[in-house]
């Protein structure tokens, strides 16, 4: 399972590189949503990190920079990869949610939810791009394979 998880974070990280480059090139062009929607990917992984590997969270809704952005998903990457590694991923973790309610998970569910958390707001991402008639990178997983 963890090299299923190293491996699904790799092609998380290569694509939200690739995007966050986009989304620079392209700021002038970019809908009002989509670097907040990308600093809120941004944000909820590092929350989800923070509640396996204690450290100060972010905002859910912090507004980053888009260069912030890639900046912050480096060190999401490498701080995801150190939990792949070194955690027990059955081990639950109890945490609070935003709204201060108290839940459990394991490390397993937690990174299974922060990958499709990510496909989920990219896609958004992906479809206000086309929107704004800009052509966005592919982003599907067995073309990251090829």
């Amino acid at each position: 399972m963890k090299a299923f998880f190293k491996d699904i974070f790799e092609y998380h990280h290569h694509f939200n590189q690739q995007l966050v480059d986009l989304l620079i090139r392209e700021q002038e062009r970019i809908s009002a949503r989509t670097t907040p929607l990308f600093s809120h990917v941004i944000n909820a992984h590092q929350i989800w990190n923070a509640r396996v590997v204690p450290e100060k969270p972010l905002g859910v809704h912090e507004l980053h920079s888009l260069e912030t952005c890639k900046a912050y998903d480096q060190s999401n990457h490498l701080r995801t990869l150190q939990i792949i590694a070194d955690a027990d991923l059955s081990k639950a973790i109890s945490y609070r949610n935003s709204s201060g309610s108290e839940f459990e998970n394991t490390i397993q569910e937690i990174l299974f939810h922060v990958s499709n958390h990510t496909t989920h707001h990219r896609g958004q991402i992906i479809s206000d791009l086309r929107q704004q008639g800009i052509e966005p990178i592919v982003t599907d997983y067995i073309f990251y394979k090829r």
